[in-house]
């Protein structure tokens, strides 16, 4: 039979095509095939050439914010985090207490109005700052902690300093993460950055597991498989930890956002401000009480002191505030506060708290007039079910609230014999007259400190009744220029504070006001100002004694167990850790401000020093609060 020509040419063209197709299959194969060796190389290439880690990404996050300092106590843990920063050009500044490291990012965070960072290893590092994180919060400071954590493979097996971490820190922070793999690092970081900053300012947590911060060769070499069972278990466990070692790295290096996020402040409304600006307007005798939160940024100091002068209210200045009308304004009364609150027909409570500070609000006349305004709603209608009731309660930001009611009340001021009245009763009360059975009175030492100091000196603030009588007496000369711990209490704070803010203010004279008692904290820092160069003063005044207990509890319970120490010799140990130590009695009252402007020399050399002062007692604190 003959074929016809139609489908033999039919058949030809069939087969011409399936030679085609099967040689673009075969290309297609090929070229899968390609790609997925260039890929498995390329990954094996980048992880075993160049090996990077989650600390770089840590590190890229920092730097973008602004950071420029991270306090730490080294630690395996955490290593990769402070080798790259320090690569990136962010200061890596090592304390002998893991409390240090953080109390310095505190101080940081405050002067500088970023956040301070912190960086500590797993287990007793973290569990070491714990009082520092708790006090962090309840001065509302924006402060990072990265802490490291055992394996996420090995976490809850007893691995080396491995615990529950994260509980420990929920109640204290703003934000708790633990990051799971590489890639979740940046944002994980940019978020709580943010978080830290926004609404009422306060601590942040993040913890990182070993094996996302260290490079791929070293997890795989240490949590692959070594020796894998035999039998079908051993092929799942195989595959299980070769599985979780692609999904912690997966993704690691794509490029990612590393810009700040927005961050949220509170503000007042429109009609609160003026129902504001008709309150004070019609006052005779106001009085505004200012804390810490009016210092927080956006709204810069100097805009704030100079709308508190333009409104003429005498003020009463507390925590971060002091020093915010400078040296020797007529508006800053520093005594008698619970006189002038009774007779005030006003009340501006510009981020202070109704707490143990204020009678928790007894000392507010129920006749006042009382505006509040605070980022914070719990603090601000803070005992108002009991004591107080606010005319109006503002929750929003305190220094841009002041800002805006100085603007409406533009060409009012304050009657001038209202904040002269109050300026007499300072005079009268901080005259140190009073002479002390045995060595020196302490008001007249810090009187003459108050006088030498230069004029950009900060006052940090660490004791108790020594540093008690230092806050009426010493009179920082601007805007953030006093550090103490705020509303927990806090002693300690001394040489993690006074780091901080030397690194932030280099060129300003830092002093520590300690008492003897919480100098034993962290004299052992004059290690660290003797290493990293940061010379400050401390002035100790020792009276062998905790005395801001032993003041209440010997004429309550008439024994003074447990508050009596001894005039040790404490300038010898700043001696021994590289410091100047210089012991002062009452001997040396003569020589006292020969003595102060060499420690002054000293320090402007490089050199930290500590001044001894031994002091007796004196009656000034008399009926001062310890609990």
């Amino acid at each position: 039979t003959t074929i016809p020509v139609f489908y033999l040419l039919y058949c030809i063209y069939f087969a011409i095509m399936a030679f085609f197709a099967f040689t673009s299959l075969l290309t297609s194969f090929a070229h899968i095939v390609y790609r997925l060796v260039y890929t498995v190389l390329l990954t094996v290439c980048l992880f075993y050439s160049i090996p990077r880690h989650g600390g770089e990404s840590v590190a890229e996050v920092l730097r973008a914010h602004g950071v420029k300092f991270v306090f730490t106590l080294v630690g395996g843990h955490i290593s990769p985090i402070l080798v790259a920063c320090e690569k990136l050009g962010i200061r890596i500044v090592d304390t002998r207490h893991e409390a240090t490291a953080v109390f310095a990012a505190d101080a940081v965070a405050r002067l500088s109005g970023t956040v301070g960072v912190a960086a500590v290893t797993a287990g007793p590092g973290l569990t070491n700052t714990v009082t520092a994180v708790k006090n962090a919060q309840m001065a509302e400071s924006p402060l990072l902690l990265l802490g490291g954590a055992a394996a996420t493979l090995l976490q809850g097996r007893g691995a080396l300093q491995d615990i529950d971490q994260m509980s420990l820190f929920k109640p204290l922070c703003k934000f708790c993460a633990s990051v799971r793999s590489v890639k979740d690092i940046a944002i994980t970081v940019r978020k709580a950055l943010a978080i830290a900053q926004s609404g009422t300012p306060g601590p942040v947590f993040i913890e990182f597991p070993i094996d996302t911060l260290y490079p791929f060769h070293l997890v795989s070499k240490e949590f692959g498989v070594k020796n894998p069972p035999k039998g079908i278990m051993g092929k799942v466990v195989t595959w299980y930890l070769h599985n979780h070692l692609k999904n912690l790295f997966a993704g690691a290096w794509e490029t990612r956002d590393v810009s700040p996020l927005p961050v949220h402040i509170p503000q007042a409304t429109d009609n609160q401000v003026q129902k504001c600006i008709e309150l004070v307007s019609r006052a005779k005798k106001p009085v505004i009480l200012l804390g810490s939160q009016a210092t927080l940024p956006p709204t810069p100091t100097d805009d704030i002191r100079a709308a508190l002068e333009s409104l003429g209210i005498p003020c009463f200045l507390g925590g971060m505030s002091r020093g915010m009308l400078g040296r020797n304004s007529p508006l800053h009364i520093r005594q008698n506060r619970s006189d002038a609150l009774k007779e005030a027909d006003l009340v501006l409570l510009a981020g202070t708290v109704c707490d143990f500070r204020l009678s928790y609000g007894r000392v507010l006349n129920r006749r006042s007039r009382i505006i509040a305004v605070n980022r914070d709603k719990t603090q601000l209608l803070k005992n108002s079910d009991m004591f107080w009731k606010p005319t109006v309660a503002i929750q929003g930001d305190a220094g841009s609230f002041l800002l805006r009611l100085s603007k409406g009340l533009k060409g009012h001021t304050c009657p001038e014999d209202w904040p002269q009245s109050l300026k007499a009763g300072d005079v009268t009360k901080e005259k140190a007259d009073e002479k002390t059975d045995r060595h020196l009175n302490p008001l007249s030492v810090l009187h003459r400190v108050d006088e030498l100091m230069a004029d950009d000196s900060i006052i940090v603030a660490d004791g108790g009744d020594f540093v008690g009588s230092a806050a009426y007496i010493m009179r920082p000369r601007g805007p953030l220029r006093w550090l103490d711990p705020g509303a927990f209490g806090t002693l300690g704070v001394g040489g993690g504070f006074a780091l901080g803010a030397k690194l932030c203010r280099p060129e300003s004279e830092v002093w520590i006001i300690y008492g003897d008692g919480s100098l034993g904290y962290s004299v052992a820092e004059f290690d660290t100002f003797t290493r990293h160069k940061t010379p400050v003063i401390a002035l100790v005044g020792n009276d062998a004694c905790w005395s801001q207990i032993a003041r209440e509890q010997v004429p309550i319970l008439g024994s003074n167990v447990a508050c009596g120490l001894a005039f040790t010799d404490y300038h010898i140990v700043a001696d021994g850790y590289g410091g100047k130590g210089t012991l002062i009695g009452r001997e040396d009252e003569d020589k006292l401000d020969g003595i102060i402007k060499e420690a002054q020399k000293e320090t402007r050399q490089g050199r930290a020093t500590l001044l001894n002062v031994l002091i007796g007692k004196t009656n000034f604190r008399e009926g001062s609060i310890s609990v």
